[in-house]
């Protein structure tokens, strides 16, 4: 048998060396050329290049020895010149051989050795991560973050480096550990990153570990080792999360980081349990992440030693994403996989798009909101804002009209409807060119509105109902957000729901404990069996932060952390899809701030908005809360009439005697502590105006002197007594 293949590329050029000094430098370069001609189609890029280089030393060593010998020139010189051959031999198997396998291409072109590699490693950092080259297409993650005191450490079994990421004075090093892992092709749990509270905010200690040793784990005989093993074992037995199912993996780098394709032969999958799927792999449910295909017998699985959303993507780093393309669509988030969360604001050439916002407390459905807001701005989008729970929106200073109260929420949810119906007196037809501005309505806290202890139930859930179905191809798309899923939040409406959904995308964030989960009456299509309550408030190992006190004061510049709770941490459900885990973009500047000194988008100026003070007054139902106003014409005639918008009682059935309190401060809170008293559930500040016979600017203020006095409480906007 002759020599194989990598014998050939390892041993070549010493022969061509050895073949030129014994034979003449004509002959060899002769081999070199057959050689390379005879290798080139199969060879690797790489190789290819070394052997060339290679032949060529060798080559050229053999004509000085040959000229040497033909000179009669001491012998002796001629056989110096075989060491040069021998290093480029040693050089070409080094090449080819042993190095880590992100960098084996780039380092073989750059030569063996030491300096080699820390010119490759600089010149990866340069080119994706600092500058100030860029290739064209492709953004650069923080320029000026430069990589200073680079160390490289190589062994056997392992290649990593270490150094410092240094910015400019003033500025804050804002490169995360994921970014490192996505340039060099490594896992995130490579790469390790200095706790920034030890450093200065300019300078990050990194440490990278392009190539780590495989430790060999102690295996008693007959337990399953590997994920196919243990999917085989604990899941898809008929007690398992999803039984009669096999595991294919299509990526493996670890126990703790494989992705696979979980198969049941011609039978649905259906609803997986999350909790139950991770408990059968021993793992934290925050670990683990299902993902629908297109055939409903196969699932996507992910198994994950560190959540791929833990760190966050900045909002300031993708401030130029949030405008609206030219789909319509605007970027919301950061799904799992590390691509770009986008939901559509606007279809071209149709109109405005709903979008359906779920999310309990603390769970960063104020921040989608904000964010929602900054890219209606940034996109010439106009906005109505109706906010029943006064000052929870920052960034309110950017819509055209805002509701800012139970009560002006209302009006301002009146007014998106007036505008709507003059949208439709002046545009007879559906596909009219949009001359007007889009618009979003955008509620929050819906439920104070639309569900049944509302004062408004009635006239809200029939304005919503009629703007889910008739708004979009007028330009005017509706941002809904609740506390739940549950069909009382929306006012038990089986059409403003399905009518979200219909017009548009959803998110769904977490929820409390009972209230998230999407089945039966709550099931949502593509976003079957989820239960939102399921989703942690806190990531693994955060307990052992917060055990580990910090006894020296408080410190009031400290914000929190995308890694300190999971805020953001959900599904995106969109048109034509299912539902996938993502993490909405975390807010390291208030988004506010990023629109500049820029005046709000304005609205047309048409009737509607010429009467806006009359509108947001002006009931749009009867007494019985049927008969919706139905034209801008009918509604002008009531507005010019100046109807209040209170829900008119009688006078007897107030029991708190409704007759006008004097705006005296001493004599006001006594009557609000008489009224709560006496009520059996908890009230608005607006209702308790109401029923006193004042405005609510009167009442907030004594509500907060009686809260210092512990004598009421307050609990999300509902006052009640101590």
């Amino acid at each position: 048998m002759g020599p194989t293949r990598a014998q050939f590329i390892q041993y070549a050029p010493a022969a061509l060396a050895v073949g030129a000094l014994a034979v003449g430098p004509w002959s060899a370069l002769a081999a070199a050329a057959a050689g390379a001609g005879a290798w080139a189609i199969s060879a690797s890029a790489p190789a290819l290049r070394s052997l060339i280089a290679c032949g060529i030393t060798a080559s050229g060593c053999g004509i000085a020895a040959h000229q040497i010998l033909t000179s009669g020139m001491d012998p002796l010189f001629a056989l110096g010149l075989a060491v040069p051959a021998g290093a480029a031999a040693l050089a070409h198997y080094r090449n080819t051989g042993g190095e880590p396998a992100v960098l084996t291409a780039t380092l073989a072109a750059a030569g063996a050795g030491q300096s080699s590699q820390v010119q490759v490693i600089t010149a990866w950092w340069a080119e994706f991560i600092s500058g100030p080259t860029q290739t064209e297409g492709r953004k650069l993650i923080q320029p000026g973050a430069m990589l200073a005191h680079l160390a490289l450490d190589v062994g056997d079994e392992h290649v990593s480096f270490a150094g410092v990421i240094t910015v400019p004075q003033g500025q804050q090093v804002r490169v995360k550990a994921a970014d490192i892992a996505s340039v060099y092709r490594i896992p995130v749990s490579q790469v390790e990153l200095g706790d920034p509270k030890h450093y200065a905010p300019n300078a990050l200690p990194v440490t990278v570990h392009l190539k780590k040793p495989s430790a060999v784990p102690e295996i008693a005989a007959g337990v399953p080792t590997t994920p196919e093993e243990l999917w085989a074992a604990h899941v898809a037995i008929p007690d398992g999360a999803m039984p009669g199912t096999r595991l294919t993996l299509t990526r493996y780098d670890g126990p703790l980081d494989w992705e696979g394709i979980a198969t049941r032969d011609r039978k649905a999958i259906g609803t997986v349990n999350i909790q139950d799927l991770a408990g059968n792999l021993d793992l934290s449910s925050i670990q683990v992440a299902l993902a629908a295909t297109d055939k409903p017998t196969q699932m996507g699985v992910r198994v994950m030693k560190e959540h791929t959303l833990m760190h966050g993507t900045m909002l300031s780093a993708v401030v130029d994403e949030l405008a609206i393309d030219s789909r319509g669509y605007v970027r919301l988030g950061t799904y799992i996989d590390a691509s770009a969360a986008l939901v559509p604001l606007a279809q071209p050439g149709s109109g405005a798009r709903h979008l359906y916002l779920v999310g309990g407390s603390r769970s960063g459905k104020s921040g989608v909101l904000e964010q929602i807001l900054l890219s209606a701005h940034q996109s010439r989008i106009a906005v109505i804002l109706s906010s029943p729970q006064a000052g929870t929106i920052a960034g309110a200073p950017l819509a055209a009209h805002c509701g800012d109260g139970l009560d002006e929420a209302m009006g301002a949810l009146r007014l998106a409807y007036a505008l709507m119906l003059d949208r439709e007196s002046r545009y007879r037809s559906p596909s009219f060119p949009f001359t007007d501005p889009l618009v979003l309505t955008v509620i929050d806290e819906a439920h104070m509105l639309l569900a049944t202890s509302s004062p408004y139930h009635a006239e809200a859930k029939a304005i919503v109902e009629q703007m889910t179905r008739r708004s979009l191809k007028r330009g005017i798309g509706m941002v809904l957000a609740t506390q739940t899923p549950l069909a009382e939040d929306l006012g038990n409406s089986s059409i403003i729901r399905s009518q979200l959904l219909i017009g548009g995308g959803a998110v769904f964030l977490r929820c409390a404990k009972g209230q998230g989960s999407l089945v039966g009456a709550n099931a949502v299509q593509g976003a079957e069996g989820i239960d939102l309550s399921l989703i942690p408030d806190s990531w693994p190992g955060q307990a052992r932060k917060v055990a580990d006190r910090d006894m020296s004061g408080l410190d009031t510049t400290a914000v929190a952390k995308p890694e300190d709770a999971t805020f953001g941490l959900g599904y995106l459900l969109t048109p034509g899809s299912q539902a996938v885990q993502f993490r909405s973009l975390y807010l390291d500047v208030p988004p506010a701030t990023l629109a500049g000194n820029q005046p709000a988008v304005a609205m047309e100026d048409c009737e509607a908005w010429q009467h806006a003070d009359a509108i947001t007054q002006t009931p749009m139902v009867d007494q019985r809360g049927r008969n919706l106003i139905g034209s801008l014409a009918d509604l002008l005639t009531k507005a010019q009439h100046g109807a209040s918008a209170l829900p008119q009682q009688p006078a007897q059935n107030d029991p708190a005697n409704p007759a006008p309190a004097s705006d005296g401060q001493e004599l006001i809170k006594p009557r609000i502590l008489e009224l709560l008293r006496e009520a059996s559930i908890p009230m608005t500040a607006e209702i308790i105006a109401r029923k006193l016979g004042t405005t609510a600017n009167k009442i907030k203020p004594r509500l907060t002197e009686l809260k210092k006095r512990d004598e009421v409480t307050n609990e999300n906007g509902l006052w009640r007594a101590t």
